[in-house]
C-alpha cells in the first residue's frame, strides 16, 4: 500500500468516523512501511524516548536546488508505531532540511486528532522520532 502523501492521510482520517477505523488505517500505513534491512536496525538508528523499539535511518542528498534533502526509512516493533511512522515519513521523507525545520509535525498530529487518542507513551515516542528527525535535518544544513 502506497503511503501517499501527508494530504492523502488527513483526507482519508477526517473521512473515517470511528477511532477503531482510524487505529486500522494507521495500522495499515505502517504495513505498507517498507522493510528496514536488518543492517540498519543498530544503535545509532535507534530513536530514544519511545516505549517501543524504534529505529529510524536518514539518507541525506546533500545538494539538491533547495540545499540538502533528506530520505527517511523506519520501523517498529509496535504496528501502531510503524503506521505513525509511516505518517511522519508521509511529512518529511524526500523534503528538504529546510521545509523539514519548518513544519510542525505536532500540528498535524493534533489535526489528525492523535494527541486525545494515543497514549501519553506513544505521544512522547511521537515527538522523540520528531525531535529525531529535525536533529538530522539541523545535521544536514550544518555539513
Amino acid at each position: 500500500m502506497d503511503q501517499g502523501t501527508i494530504d492523502d492521510i488527513i483526507e482519508n482520517f477526517e473521512f473515517l468516523d470511528e477511532w477503531d477505523d482510524r487505529y486500522r488505517y494507521i495500522i495499515e500505513l505502517g504495513r505498507g512501511l517498507p522493510d528496514l534491512p536488518e543492517d540498519a536496525r543498530t544503535e545509532a538508528n535507534k530513536v530514544r524516548g519511545c516505549a517501543s523499539q524504534v529505529w529510524v535511518k536518514t539518507d541525506t542528498r546533500p545538494n539538491g536546488p533547495e540545499g540538502p534533502a533528506l530520505e527517511f526509512r523506519g520501523d517498529s516493533d509496535a504496528l501502531i508505531v510503524r503506521g505513525l511512522i509511516a505518517i511522519l515519513f508521509a511529512l518529511y521523507s524526500g523534503k528538504p532540511a529546510r521545509e523539514i525545520l519548518a513544519t510542525d509535525a505536532i500540528a498535524v498530529f493534533e489535526k489528525l486528532g492523535l494527541r486525545e487518542h494515543l497514549t501519553p507513551q506513544r505521544s512522547n515516542g511521537f515527538r522523540a522520532m520528531v525531535d529525531r528527525i529535525k536533529a538530522d535535518a539541523r545535521a544536514a544544513l550544518a555539513a
